[in-house]
């Protein structure tokens, strides 16, 4: 799938195909279960919805991952956007890779670079970097191999890439698949996964347009329904 220049429709065809890719809201960070939002997460969920309800803005298709951060998030979304949650379909090729087996499996390769007790979010983001990069050159082997996770999430775009011209599709995923998604469509090199994953806020939006044989990156983390003065405080990245 290149990542060639967007091509301009032709007179009288209709636009490109869109699709927005969300980051979940905040999760449980250092809670026993992670995969579900946080009151805030929740807020910024439903802001983001209502974001979009004023702008007038609607999807012809909601897809999300089936971990419960996703639908919840996709739910919050569309409480705050005024739309039928029964719409949202589950997409498992959305779902974020296992970072807590990556980071086991490369714990017990290196047991000195875990994080001891006391150890803050930037010792946990230093970690999952190194594991990350164990995990891309196959010196770990926590259950899903680096490839296939780059093969199912190729998989989700060539469904999006075949989204009919000038619809709109929201989707709803995790930082890591996101990265994938961009890593992907720049062509760029497994590294800039890692970069790119440490980078997205919760509920950023991303914004891409597509045609079967090209997806093009239009805008990246984007948050306009967190960049107003008063909210500018819950900006969260995990």
């Amino acid at each position: 799938m290149s990542a060639a220049k967007l091509e301009p429709c032709k007179q009288g065809e209709p636009p490109l195909a869109e699709f927005f890719t969300v980051r979940h809201g905040q999760a449980s960070f250092g809670a026993a279960d992670y995969d579900k939002l946080s009151e805030l997460g929740w807020r910024q969920a439903r802001w983001l919805g209502e974001h979009w309800m004023d702008l007038g803005a609607g999807f012809d298709r909601i897809l999300c991952g089936d971990l419960l951060r996703h639908r919840e998030t996709a739910r919050g979304i569309c409480e705050g956007a005024g739309l039928d949650h029964s719409r949202v379909e589950v997409l498992s090729q959305l779902n974020e890779f296992d970072f807590q087996a990556v980071m086991h499996t490369y714990g017990e390769l290196d047991p000195g670079a875990v994080p001891g007790t006391g150890a803050g979010r930037s010792d946990y983001y230093r970690f999952l970097k190194k594991a990350m990069r164990a995990w891309i050159r196959a010196d770990i082997h926590p259950g899903e191999t680096w490839v296939e996770f780059e093969q199912r999430v190729s998989e989700a775009l060539a469904i999006l890439a075949d989204s009919p011209r000038g619809s709109r599709t929201l989707v709803v995923s995790s930082g890591g698949a996101i990265a994938m998604m961009v890593r992907t469509v720049m062509e760029a090199g497994p590294e800039a996964v890692i970069k790119l994953n440490m980078q997205i806020r919760n509920t950023a939006v991303s914004h891409f347009f597509a045609s079967p044989d090209n997806i093009s990156l239009h805008s990246f983390n984007h948050i306009p329904h967190l960049e107003h003065r008063e909210r500018r405080e819950f900006i969260t990245y995990s």
